[in-house]
């Protein structure tokens, strides 16, 4: 269970909940305006301060995807095969990332652009970071291989 859990890539939740979000506010035969609409909503917090802090539905789903994106990055420092499956999985999320904000009404926004964005972090950091703790688990130091 714990392989599972760790093979698939949370950023997909962010996906997952824009989805829902735009069906439940932004579909429609001007979905686009709509949805920036409902994502552009939001709740007002008075501050200690006094301030008002205007927090926007699209805010809120950045900041989870954010916390999201730091955890996927903590996970691909494991060099197990689930790492390699979630890598796989990452970048599968990523090109569903793309294809949604390039052809889907709604979904050209800088909502989630931005957690396009996350996406291919998510899938570059993921390789990089999986290389580099993969050449420090073999411990084999410069210049030994090859000396003979």
């Amino acid at each position: 269970m714990q392989a599972i859990l760790t093979s698939v890539p949370l950023l997909i939740i962010s996906v997952i909940l824009y989805v829902l979000l735009w069906v439940i506010g932004g579909m429609g035969a001007e979905s686009g305006t709509a949805m920036e609409t409902f994502l552009a909503g939001s709740i007002s917090l008075t501050m200690f301060s006094g301030d008002v802090w205007h927090l926007s539905v699209g805010d809120l789903l950045l900041t989870i995807s954010l916390v999201l994106l730091f955890i996927e990055i903590v996970k691909s420092t494991s060099t197990g095969a689930s790492s390699i499956i979630n890598h796989g999985l990452s970048m599968i999320v990523f090109v569903l990332c793309i294809i949604l904000f390039i052809v889907s009404p709604g979904f050209a926004n800088s909502v989630f652009f931005l957690i396009t964005v996350m996406a291919l972090l998510d899938v570059v950091a993921g390789f990089t970071i999986t290389i580099v703790a993969a050449k420090r688990d073999l411990g084999v130091a410069p210049g030994i291989v090859g000396t003979h």
